[in-house]
């Protein structure tokens, strides 16, 4: 149920229920476990109520998690279409993850807008002067929370960038239309103006197989 609510949204007891495969009686005893640990924060809209994760900080603890648990996996295990998909592109709570994430972390670096290792980033004078560029404005808003901070990516064991910084840039793609949330899915799609774009403006060149819609 935790993971299902990675990508930020608010979800009910029913389609967390769902998610997890369970009753929902046993999600609901669940569900209250988690909230009284501090993991959850319900959302009351109206007569419906909603579970989203309760900070960043869990969505971090999850991924952490997460990175552990791959070490053991056989490598010859192929993935399925699913984990395919989101070990290209994905929604890690509120900023990108997966291959694309790594590719931009990459760019940034190389160029020298990002300092970036497994413990911490820091975004250049420069790096703050491009994002401008690309239409993020970082000057405000980011009181409540780190600017930009190393997140390890469970899937490419490599980390790339969240906080604020990663927030944002996530967010400038989707309102670009590079970028579209799969149904039901962590899972990101690049549009073929995203394809475009990203290769244009990040030098990322997306795979012929990854799953390009038109834009």
């Amino acid at each position: 149920m935790l993971s299902a609510l990675l990508d930020g949204r608010a979800l009910t007891a029913t389609e967390l229920a769902y998610a997890a495969r369970v009753t929902s009686q046993t999600a609901s005893t669940h569900l209250a476990k988690l909230t009284e640990a501090g993991l959850l924060a319900p959302v009351r809209d109206g007569r419906y109520r909603y579970f989203r994760l309760a900070s960043p900080k869990v969505a971090q603890m999850i991924d952490g998690i997460m990175a552990v648990a791959l070490e053991h996996r056989p490598r010859y295990r192929p993935l399925s279409r699913q984990a395919q998909e989101l070990q290209d592109a994905r929604v890690c709570y509120d900023h990108l993850a997966g291959r694309l994430s790594v590719d931009l972390a990459d760019f940034f670096t190389s160029h020298g807008y990002l300092v970036l290792d497994d413990e911490a980033a820091e975004i250049t004078a420069d790096g703050m002067r491009f994002l401008a560029e690309f239409g993020i404005d970082l000057s405000a808003g980011t009181k409540r929370r780190h600017l930009c901070r190393s997140c390890l990516d469970w899937t490419e064991r490599r980390p790339h960038l969240g906080g604020a910084a990663g927030a944002a840039l996530a967010s400038r793609c989707f309102d670009l239309g590079w970028t579209q949330r799969m149904k039901n899915s962590r899972a990101v799609i690049i549009t073929a103006p995203g394809k475009r774009g990203f290769s244009e403006t990040f030098g990322i060149m997306v795979p012929e197989e990854h799953g390009v819609h038109p834009g």
